[in-house]
């Protein structure tokens, strides 16, 4: 698909306004977000051997979700959660990413029971984006809504070889348009070839007349904000939210750093960004997934578990690390969350709405299933 040119007006300014910021370590304080708690005793998605889906590249029916149903992406839409989850197949070879993914779709009147789509809505297809999506597949989405109602998903585009982070948007949740890798073409093309996933979109709570609170992707300083990546997570800018640009240090054209692991900790293997951040009173609050190092992590989780941290920049700069908590928000502790194809198990969350007046969680559980914790809204 044809892309337009990228824009650097401001981007000097932004990344010269970000090395200003003093170097003081980030405290850490209470979260802003939580406590969480979980309000039932098993997951609320798992597998379903018996669906079935004609693939538009094989030709074949496949067992879409018999295998594993995690990663999930949320957004509340005409009064209902709707839950976007990476479901794999029963193809290719038993071990993480020898199937094929695919996104399915369901959806709860209270936000714990769920009723699902029988056939995925979003999947690699004979396509423009084939080439970096066959045979791994679409994986790990993250949902916002954009300021005129349209649906923006951020997701892992993979083809067993490479990966990116794809763009995709939809009227409905049904029918979708995919736009390709977030960063092709930025920077004269300085992340073309790069390997990265994990977007999650800066959202904020939005009340129209008649509707409860709900998250709407915001803008920050005139432009819409994302923050990217594994190991250290980075931030990136965007005036539609389909097309976006990193922020860079002016003098090595090196992306801004704003997350990175820390020894003793349970990120100190490394982080990765969770669900859409959301600017609440404390300041912009990111939940990310931190994997616990083997010889230099917190010795209270297991080698390699990933759980849900937080972290608060400040909302005017989203660069600007104001509190980092020491310790997780949520982390593997149930049967589901500590066994399936991740045994080291994982709450590696990536749905986050706001939904009867509480924050709904929603995370994988050691690539199997799909899990919630709930925690008091407070404005």
């Amino acid at each position: 698909m044809h892309r337009p040119a990228r824009g650097t007006t401001g981007t000097l300014s932004l990344a010269l306004l970000f090395l200003s910021i003093s170097k003081a370590q980030a405290q850490n304080v209470p979260p802003s977000l939580g406590p969480f708690t979980r309000p039932l005793s098993a997951p609320v998605l798992s597998p379903q051997p018996a669906s079935t889906f004609p693939d538009p590249i094989t030709h074949q029916p496949v067992h879409w979700e018999a295998l594993h149903t995690f990663n999930p992406a949320a957004i509340v839409r005409n009064g209902k959660v709707f839950v976007l989850y990476r479901a794999e197949d029963d193809s290719g070879t038993m071990q993480i990413g020898g199937h094929t993914s695919r996104l399915g779709l369901a959806t709860s009147v209270d936000g714990l029971h769920f009723t699902r789509l029988p056939e995925p809505v979003f999947f690699p297809a004979d396509d423009a984006q084939k080439a970096r999506e066959w045979p791994g597949g679409v994986e790990d989405p993250r949902l916002v809504e954009a300021p005129d109602g349209t649906y923006v998903l951020t997701y892992t585009q993979y083809n067993r070889q490479t990966y990116t982070i794809g763009i995709a948007t939809s009227p409905d949740l049904l029918h979708w348009q995919k736009h390709g890798p977030a960063l092709l073409g930025s920077a004269s093309g300085r992340y073309d070839h790069l390997q990265y996933k994990s977007g999650g979109i800066v959202t904020t709570v939005v009340t129209n007349p008649g509707q409860p609170p709900h998250l709407v992707a915001a803008k920050i300083n005139g432009r819409f904000w994302m923050y990217w990546g594994e190991i250290t997570v980075r931030l990136a800018t965007s005036p539609d939210l389909i097309h976006w640009t990193p922020v860079e240090n002016p003098v090595t054209h090196a992306p801004v750093e704003v997350l990175t692991r820390r020894a003793g900790h349970f990120d100190s293997g490394f982080p990765e960004v969770g669900p859409p951040p959301v600017l609440t009173s404390s300041g912009l609050t990111v939940l990310y997934n931190g994997k616990n190092d083997p010889a230099h992590g917190d010795r209270a989780l297991g080698p390699n578990a990933y759980a849900t941290g937080e972290a608060v920049f400040a909302a005017d700069n989203p660069a600007h690390l104001l509190s980092r908590a020491d310790t997780p928000a949520l982390k593997p502790e149930q049967p589901w969350e500590k066994t399936g194809q991740y045994a080291a198990g994982t709450t590696f969350a990536e749905g986050l709405v706001l939904f009867h007046n509480k924050w709904f969680l929603y995370y994988g559980c050691a690539d199997s299933a799909v899990g919630l914790a709930t925690a008091p809204y407070v404005p």
